[in-house]
């Protein structure tokens, strides 16, 4: 086999399809955001992010900041191993209560990043609950599709958020067969939420144990900012809770919470967790502080859904193409691979607004989308500023504009299994 062919045949076919992705060197100013420095083709200049996961800009907050430096003046930057060997700090064993206590479980276990929490503990779990059932959203995010596959169980995937077709499917398993529902909580490509109260009943009515990824929810939902499964008060019904350190928290990792023996069980058999070195104690120890942080920032949760509406509201009159949902993520469609990233290379050209074009496979092929997300620190000025020039693209480039009756709530087509 000629393997250069190979894989210089793969990428051209891949170019051809629109589908090649090129990274833009962005540099997020800690004194200036959401202005940041951008390097491109050798060159320098300031562009403004609309596409940042870092929800309440904690990763650049000096008392976070600040932690993170002096444990690195105490420690150093490694955490010295897998948690096994050295690899264990104070920092680790106390970000971990914080973590089951922000989601009222008994215990929680840190991982390297969310993907590998969801991938190693679903694997863990599907592998060695022998003739487990898996249902599974069919929107749910690659690293818990990923974590199901690689455990080779049998998996039904219901239609996203229809419980009725979930039910349809349960009903066709065997009382006594292990069962277990995958979903999230706020899907993060549509910004939709799922029906968490009629899927949790119906895991209990079907004895099933829930699997549900926070991620997109931790840090701006609930009180305290505890995720859309305490504003519903439905922690205590929620099995296993997946979360993230690196969007809302603004740090890196992910964990689990759940009861004191699923935890220790996927602690003492997850290989991704066992074989992994643990994250730097100078990100547990920031963590915890942006953990305390976002638990006092309801003026910072609730500025972020005015300046969504906000936006929200100028694209209507604009008649530019989103998704409708009641979230802080908007995403804008247009359809294309070609025109999405042609319209985003226009939007900072022309514009110095930096927005990344969003194709498959993080969704499906026509269905190229912006996706939006705002911080506490975009202005009013910065949003209508960022209208305009959508606006201003949307003219240049021909694009459709949307009629007012498709400004309602759609679902996107399936991922990939």
């Amino acid at each position: 086999m000629n393997y250069k062919k190979f894989f210089s045949d793969e990428l051209i076919s891949l170019k051809s399809q629109g589908l090649y992705r090129k990274f833009r060197a962005i540099n997020r100013n800690q004194s200036s955001f959401p202005k940041a420095t951008e390097r491109f083709e050798g060159r320098e200049r300031e562009v403004e992010v609309w596409c940042s996961n870092d929800y309440l800009n904690l990763s650049q907050h000096p008392e976070v900041t600040k932690v993170s430096i002096d444990v690195i003046n105490e420690l150093g930057t490694g955490s010295g191993g897998t948690r096994n060997i050295s690899g264990t700090s104070t920092y680790h064993v106390d970000l971990e209560t914080l973590l089951a206590e922000l989601h009222k479980k008994e215990a929680s276990l840190l991982f390297p990043s969310a993907y590998t929490a969801n991938q190693s503990s679903l694997w863990t779990l599907c592998k060695n609950l022998e003739g487990v059932e898996v249902y599974s959203d069919e929107l749910n995010h690659a690293s818990l599709i990923q974590g199901i596959k690689n455990a080779d169980a049998i998996c039904h995937v219901f239609r996203h958020n229809d419980t009725d077709h979930l039910e349809e499917l349960l009903k066709t398993s065997n009382a006594d067969t292990p069962k277990l529902i995958v979903f999230e909580s706020l899907y993060s490509m549509e910004g939709m939420r799922s029906p968490i109260a009629k899927i949790v009943a119906l895991a209990e009515e079907y004895n099933a144990l829930t699997y549900l990824d926070e991620v997109h929810s931790v840090g701006l939902y609930g009180p305290e900012g505890r995720g859309i499964t305490a504003e519903l008060g439905l922690e205590d019904r929620i099995d296993i809770i997946n979360g993230t350190l690196s969007k809302s928290f603004g740090q890196m990792g992910g964990y689990v919470a759940a009861n004191a023996d699923i935890i220790d069980y996927i602690r003492s058999f997850a290989p991704g967790f066992i074989f992994t070195s643990s994250m730097n104690p100078s990100i547990a120890a920031a963590s915890i502080k942006s953990i305390e942080l976002a638990k006092e920032s309801d003026d910072l949760r609730a500025n972020i859904r005015i300046n969504s509406d906000r936006i929200r509201q100028g694209l209507r009159k604009a008649r530019i193409p989103f998704l409708e949902n009641d979230s802080h993520i908007i995403p804008i469609h247009l359809y294309d691979p070609a025109l999405c990233k042609q319209a985003a290379n226009l939007l900072i050209e022309k514009h110095g607004i930096y927005i990344q074009p969003v194709f498959f496979p993080t969704v499906p092929k026509g269905d190229e989308r912006f996706r939006v997300t705002i911080s506490p620190r975009h202005e009013e000025e910065d949003i209508d500023r960022f209208v305009e020039a959508l606006e201003d693209i949307w003219t240049v480039m021909g694009l459709r504009r949307a009629d007012p009756e498709e400004f309602t709530a759609k679902e996107s087509v399936s991922r990939i299994y």
